[in-house]
């Protein structure tokens, strides 16, 4: 069953065409990917699904739903979550207010704060952050802010979750931590799109995926079979993918 699907979706800034007609499903349950080079319209698609730009022309369908240029805080209590490319968590507010923060949005918010710590407080076990609770999230390393980026998406209660580029900048060691964290998030009846530009880990952790150049979409299916598409192989993977 269809969670969200986009028909002829199309954006540009300033006369530069950055996304034209761009059309996809995503399935409930699956975990999507989102590859291609730097400008290729990615995190442009992700602004486009959350309200955070407007569409020039085209449709997105949630649940059967029209959001198409909605308000982000609408499609958030909606149950549409999403992280960013540059964790930017709220420097000042320790590691659970920051996600007591998100629970205040979202598909379910609630005013009783025990209720909203409590939970928190179980994102943040399922993020192994617990043992950071009450540090300012300034002190946070790179994977940790990545951690609370995505324990604060959580709390929003999404059914569909946005990930742009979660793995970037992990050591081999993080990136196994953070592959691991996807598939439990997945295993919580989550839906998922991610965009990734470590190729190898989202060819591993999706079910199908979707190849953009310069917003266009020239390949989508089985991960396995995009690394043998000429197409993906010269505008994106390179002969030296092989080598």
């Amino acid at each position: 069953m269809e969670i969200l699907k986009v028909e002829n979706l199309s954006k540009s800034f300033g006369g530069l065409m950055v996304i034209p007609q761009l059309s996809f499903y995503i399935n409930e349950g699956e975990i999507l990917g989102i590859i291609g080079p730097n400008g290729s319209g990615k995190t442009t698609l992700f602004n486009l699904i959350t309200g955070f730009l407007k569409a020039d022309r085209g449709s997105i369908i949630y649940k059967g739903k029209e959001i198409t240029n909605k308000r982000p805080s609408e499609i958030c209590k909606l149950g549409i979550g999403r992280t960013f490319q540059i964790a930017k968590p709220f420097s000042q507010l320790t590691v659970i207010e920051n996600v007591m923060a998100g629970r205040a949005y979202g598909s379910y918010p609630t005013k009783d704060l025990n209720q909203a710590r409590k939970e928190a407080m179980e994102l943040l076990h399922l993020t192994k952050l617990e043992n950071m609770y009450n540090l300012v999230s300034s002190q946070l390393n790179l994977i940790d802010r990545k951690r609370l980026e995505i324990a604060r998406a959580l709390a929003t209660k999404p059914k569909l979750l946005l990930l742009d580029e979660v793995f970037a900048g992990l050591n081999p060691k993080e990136t196994e931590e953070a592959l691991e964290l996807v598939e439990t998030i997945k295993g919580l009846g989550i839906t998922l799109m991610v965009v990734e530009h470590v190729i190898k880990v989202i060819l591993g952790v999706s079910n199908r995926v979707i190849v953009l150049s310069s917003g266009n979409k020239i390949f989508e299916g089985l991960p396995q079979n995009a690394v043998n598409d000429q197409r993906v192989i010269e505008a994106y993977l390179g002969e030296d993918y092989y080598a």
